[in-house]
């Protein structure tokens, strides 16, 4: 007997749970919800209030009043300067010299000159586009949020006396029993060992219907609890629950860096310091070079400070990152999980997508395709549908499924059974109005059936047999191919020219029939796992593969394949840990989408890359040659990381 109130035993939030989930500060439960909606997006604010300060400066000043501009300008650099300040100082302890360092520097030397106007609109800018960088992040980083938010902290654990304890979910233990009300999210993974219930999955799967759970079923952490209250026995702990998986890929995608990017800042340091020498060098040398002075409007020291802002790489150091961030939020919204932006790259070069069949191309569900009788004396096609209903109506085999779909599309009932028994490895049998009724292999009832059997096999058919007294129904079931796969096969050929095969250990006549009903280019049947590994390994060096399954053996496959691509719904743990690419709702027709994403993020990082090096390239030489004023130069420059933050934005959109 379980009690209904719970005792809580533990302090239902500590402190490193929050600090350990990447939350911004807005987020945090510790603050009150007047200080949240200060704290948010306080970075936008103290760049738009420091803006309006420079603008109050430069008025003031234009009016004569200097005093008053300067101290305007004081809280300009206060509000936009200070956190680069600190972020510099704190690098240059380390030795590291970045693209901070240069914006700084660059900043506070243009006060020396005479330029601190033009200083603290560098420091705005730069503040803003910083801002704009830590939005775009934050909206990228949305799925991850989402999932660290709907993750409970706490757990309802049932005691051996049936008293509820409430529990960090921290302190839970695999073997334990945990009661999930109706309205709760499931905290940890767990199968049902008391109690009914509808769970809705939409935040694992993206399917937004409900799910009966009963005992014996497995329920996952993060699904939500509809009506009944359940008991699940936990099968994994907090660090290694189907939320925490899915919480690491995302934020492993997130982390990992595309070749592109790892160059971009491996460059940065030494481009800094390239940079800072050469502004150095041309202060000194400009006036033996050109006769121009070192002071001045004119001088080498002013060109070499503007030459200094205009040739710092911000946009370049934002322009890939904020990309495939925006790349991979889109996709997870799609509830397609990346690991890694390097995979769209990986995606956009591959020629060929190879498909495992059962379970990848199919529902895995068996359909009955054809029924004839092998004896009939009295009974009728209903009455032995009947039958079959009667035996397997709690069974959930796929045959048993398939038989009991039929028998429901004409509207039969069960019939009471008397004597029911399981016959291992051939069937059920039991008593119905006092006559033998068995429902199973036709091995089991020692029928010959040597010609109905080749013809199964070609067709790539599985047989079973209901007999109820001296009638006997022969039964012919077909794996059915996934809804609107034929359309998605013409989409990948007619827009990107994209080969499609299936690489399965299926007899070949199955193979033929599915590849024939979707429209599959070629076909490789009847591979063992290394077979399969070999024949995957050769396509991925040889022309770019990638690779789409869902079973413990295509694992090797998936992980050998220039992208592998896993099903997060029916694909074992194995699947989803070797691949690269998680379908979390098995949403496999959204594969041309993927791959139009992939293309675009290349072609929109490519102009990111183009545009940066543009505004770099045109900025530093019109400003080290006097050509444009250093506020001139400050805008060229930051307008160029503006431009590059919004183009990124475009990745966001589905």
């Amino acid at each position: 007997m379980i009690k209904d109130e719970p005792t809580r035993v533990l302090t239902p939030y500590i402190f490193d749970e929050f600090f350990e989930s990447g939350l911004s500060a807005e987020n945090s439960p510790f603050l009150e919800p007047s200080s949240k909606r200060f704290g948010k997006n306080i970075s936008l604010k103290a760049s738009l209030v420091g803006g309006a300060f420079l603008a109050i400066s430069f008025v003031l000043l234009m009016n004569g009043l200097t005093s008053l501009s300067h101290l305007f300008l004081i809280f300009v650099y206060f509000l936009t300067g200070m956190e680069s300040l600190i972020g510099a100082i704190e690098d240059l302890i380390q030795l590291e010299v970045n693209i901070d360092v240069l914006m700084v520097l660059a900043a506070f030397l243009s006060i020396l000159i005479g330029s601190g106007l033009e200083g603290g609109l560098l420091l705005v800018l730069f503040s803003f586009s910083g801002a704009m960088e830590k939005a775009v992040t934050a909206k990228a980083k949305s799925a991850l949020s989402g999932l660290r938010a709907l993750s409970p902290t706490i757990a309802y654990s049932v005691q051996v006396d049936g008293s509820i304890i409430e529990r960090s979910v921290r302190d839970i233990q695999v073997g334990e029993s945990i009661l999930v009300k109706a309205g709760e999210v499931v905290p940890l993974d767990g199968e049902v060992i008391a109690g009914d219930s509808s769970v809705n999955l939409v935040h694992l799967t993206g399917e937004n219907l409900p799910a009966p759970k009963k005992v014996g079923d497995i329920v996952p952490s993060g699904a939500r609890n509809l009506d009944g209250t359940l008991t699940l026995k936990v099968s994994h702990n907090s660090t290694e629950s189907t939320l925490a998986r899915l919480i690491k890929l995302i934020t492993e995608a997130q982390e990992s860096k595309p070749r592109l990017q790892w160059w971009i800042d491996r460059l940065s340091q030494g481009y800094a310091l390239s940079i800072i020498f050469a502004s150095f060098a041309f202060a000194l040398l400009l006036p033996f070079i050109s006769s121009e002075p070192y002071l001045g409007r004119e001088g080498s020291i002013y060109r070499a400070l503007a030459f200094l802002i205009a040739a710092s790489p911000c946009a370049l150091v934002i322009a890939i990152p904020m990309g495939y961030l925006s790349a991979i939020s889109c996709c997870a919204r799609k509830g397609i999980l990346l690991k890694g932006g390097i995979i769209l790259d990986a995606l956009s070069s591959c020629k060929k997508i190879a498909f495992d069949k059962t379970g990848t191309l199919t529902k895995a569900e068996l359909q009955v395709m054809d029924a004839r009788f092998l004896k009939q004396k009295k009974a009728s096609l209903e009455t032995l549908l009947q039958i079959g209903l009667s035996l397997e109506q709690n069974a959930v085999h796929p045959i048993a499924l398939a038989i009991c779909t039929l028998a429901k599309q004409k509207n039969l009932t069960p019939l009471p059974l008397e004597g029911f028994r399981v016959l291992p490895g051939l069937g059920v049998e039991a008593q119905i109005n006092g006559h033998k009724a068995y429902v199973g292999r036709p091995e089991g009832l020692h029928l010959n059936i040597a010609a109905e059997w080749l013809e199964a096999q070609k067709k790539g058919q599985i047989l079973s047999v209901i007999a109820y007294d001296e009638d006997v129904l022969l039964l012919s079931f077909e794996d059915t191919p996934r809804e609107h796969m034929k359309e998605l096969m013409i989409r990948l050929k007619e827009r990107f020219h994209i080969k499609t095969l299936i690489l399965t250990g299926d007899h070949k006549e199955s193979a033929n029939r599915i590849a024939s009903l979707v429209g599959i280019d070629e076909v490789y049947a009847e591979l063992k796992p290394e077979e399969k590994l070999n024949r995957v390994a050769l396509l991925a060096d040889t022309e770019g593969l990638a690779m789409v399954g869902d079973g413990i053996n295509d694992a090797p496959a998936l992980a050998r394949a220039t992208v592998g691509i896993s099903m997060g719904q029916v694909g074992s743990s194995s699947a989803v840990d070797a691949s690269d690419i998680v379908l979390l709702h098995d949403n496999i027709e959204l594969l041309d989408w993927l791959y139009a994403k992939a293309k675009s993020t290349r072609f929109i990082i490519a102009q990111n890359v183009i545009i940066a090096f543009g505004a770099i390239l045109i900025a530093s030489t019109l400003a080290l040659f006097g050509i444009v004023p250093l506020w001139l130069a400050v805008i060229l420059h930051e307008g160029g990381t503006v431009i590059v933050g919004l183009n990124s934005l475009r990745l966001l959109k589905s």
